[in-house]
């Protein structure tokens, strides 16, 4: 081997590792929130966590990313412990399809049709598809699609190349000494977990073991171990992650770490009791890529069948190595971790913000019930949801920032943008029910009472309001396209209902039968409960703007009243059912 074969060596595993970084990081920014959601929403059942996890694992080819995305759900209570553990099993077998997909470079045949599965045939051609994709397309969809088989085909060429340099190291005594060094099984296990930990990637690293497997000189007795310790090597991303997380998240971390661990001490008893009773002739055979394939599979599997009916053990060692602490752990709403994976990150935001949203639609009926009959209970409910969105505002603005500042696609881009928009007029519908109920303390106070007219006309403009926050409300939680469409006719009513309650009140106080000092407290009423509503149909035309991929509302809002007659025909029927008497 010469020193030029060294150099190709080097520069074919810088390609491979990086195409297999790319490739992995468009294969998650396009899985987008989908993959992370069906993550949180994991129920107790421990197949469909396991499932779950191999097909999550699947598709991002990155059983590490997986595992410190359910570390970060853990931190967040989006997940218990109990249903990590089967993802993370889960997990495991699912970063075996890598090695697999990789095992293609070995085929060799003269047959037409196996030439064809050989990714040096059919590579070019996929990265002709993905640079097309990835320079003349403007669709983040299809620049990702793009990046996705480009990072593949730089994987597969810097494999080869890996492949192609090593063919010498046959030749070398050194080098087959080394992997007779590796006979010893618990060398491998080391050697294993090191290279993994220092790459922080198993799919990697069994890749880097398959183009040394090209040279005849890695046998299947050097090969098992070794493949056994990559497990425990990948384990510590997922350990680095949890560093700063609460105890729960260490746990997670943790099961990840003894379930790698115990299995491998499992297997590789096995393994060592049967090369030293029955020395299979298989165990001095080379290894070959499809082989060490194999191996890597059957090995996950096998530590998953045993450990599976042992999840509860696993569980409670967790809660051994991590004990319970006497001080009360504080609530993480957003964790950091998952800022490395923002469709994760804009699934939890979004939660939190539905939270605010539901909270915000209560503060508003009980401040309306206060309006019926002021009560010091109600009122502090009313505060404590107010507080509870302002800190809610400020937390996810704080992270939606972070968020941004991170390379993200302009899918997620516009998500975050929508999401700051709407927490804040989210956050104004709470300080608007804090001001209805603080006029309903002012009229107890001053013994007002509106006359039997303003409080009929009032309660129609109550109604209005409440139906248009239950509009927009479902709008934004559902994605309602068609609730978000219904609420700017239903606003329009409201503004002009405001408008004729208004001018009902200067009538009554020209008659005299009102008072100044009810026309203040009924000017204050009726301009909150009109600003509602206009925050309302900022929420829906958020809404619309995100479906139509447009970060304009006034355009959106325009647009909507210029259409046929649907605004027309909802603004008719509002009206109707939302007029007054006189």
């Amino acid at each position: 081997m010469t020193i030029f074969d060294l150099l190709t060596m080097i520069g074919g595993l810088c390609l491979f590792l990086f195409g297999m970084s790319l490739m992995g990081d468009a294969l998650e920014r396009r899985a987008g929130g989908k993959l992370q959601s069906i993550l949180s929403k994991i129920t107790t059942n421990k197949m469909a966590g396991l499932f779950t996890g191999l097909g999550v694992t699947s598709v991002i080819q990155s059983s590490s990313a997986t595992t410190v995305m359910v570390v970060g759900f853990v931190n967040s209570r989006l997940m218990t412990l109990k249903q990590a553990i089967n993802v993370i099993m889960g997990a495991n077998i699912g970063t075996t399809v890598t090695a697999w997909i990789l095992s293609l470079a070995g085929l060799s045949d003269d047959n037409v049709f196996v030439k064809i599965l050989k990714p040096t045939s059919f590579t070019p051609v996929l990265a002709l598809i993905g640079i097309i994709l990835y320079m003349f397309f403007k669709s983040d969809k299809k620049k990702d699609i793009g990046v996705i088989l480009l990072g593949f085909a730089v994987l597969m060429f810097g494999m080869d190349a890996m492949t192609d340099s090593v063919s010498g190291l046959a030749d070398i005594p050194e080098f087959q000494q080394i992997f007779l060094m590796f006979k010893n099984p618990v060398l491998g296990v080391l050697v294993g977990a090191v290279l993994t930990a220092v790459i922080q990637s198993s799919s990697a690293s069994v890749g880097i073991l398959q183009a040394l497997a090209m040279t005849g000189a890695v046998s299947y007795g050097a090969a098992i171990p070794i493949i056994m310790g990559q497990n425990i090597g990948t384990c510590i991303t997922a350990i680095l992650a949890s560093f700063g997380t609460n105890r729960n998240a260490k746990r997670a971390a943790l099961v990840h770490l003894s379930f790698n661990t115990i299995g491998t001490a499992i297997c590789l008893t096995v393994f060592s009791i049967v090369s030293a009773v029955f020395s299979p002739a298989l165990f001095d055979e080379s290894a070959t890529m499809s082989g060490i394939a194999v191996a890597h599979s059957a090995f996950n599997i096998l530590c998953t069948i045993i450990l599976l009916p042992a999840a509860g053990l696993l569980e409670k060692l967790a809660y051994k190595l991590v004990p319970e602490s006497k001080k009360p752990e504080k609530v993480v709403e957003l964790d950091e971790i998952l800022l490395a994976t923002p469709a994760a990150a804009l699934e939890r935001c979004h939660s939190l913000a539905n939270e605010m949203c539901v909270g915000a639609a209560d503060a508003l009926g009980k401040s309306i019930s206060c309006l019926d009959g002021f009560s010091a209970e109600l009122m502090d409910e009313i505060k404590d949801a107010e507080d509870k969105a302002d800190h809610y505002e400020d937390i996810i603005g704080s992270y939606l920032v972070k968020l941004s500042a991170n390379k993200i696609d302009s899918r997620d881009s516009a998500e975050a943008a929508k999401l700051l928009k709407v927490i804040g007029d989210l956050e104004r519908i709470s300080d608007h029910a804090v001001n209805l109920a603080e006029s309903a303390e002012e009229m107890m106070k001053k013994e007002i009472v509106f006359s039997e007219n303003a409080a009929a006309e009032l309660k129609v403009l109550s109604n209005a309001v409440t139906e248009i926050v239950s509009l927009a409300s479902k709008a934004f939680i559902d994605g309602d396209i068609e609730a978000a469409k219904t609420v700017e006719p239903l606003e329009q009513v409201i503004d002009e209902l405001k408008d004729s309650l208004r001018s009902g009140h200067i009538e009554r106080l020209q008659n005299g039968t009102c008072t100044i000092d009810t026309g203040f407290v009924w000017s204050d009423i009726l301009t909150n409960l009109e600003r509602i509503a206009d925050h309302c149909s900022n929420i829906a035309g958020c809404v619309i703007d995100a479906e139509q991929s447009n970060l304009n509302i006034h355009l959106s809002i325009r647009a909507m009243k210029a259409e046929s007659g649907y605004f027309k025909e909802q603004y008719k029927s509002f009206a109707e059912k939302y007029s007054v008497q006189r």
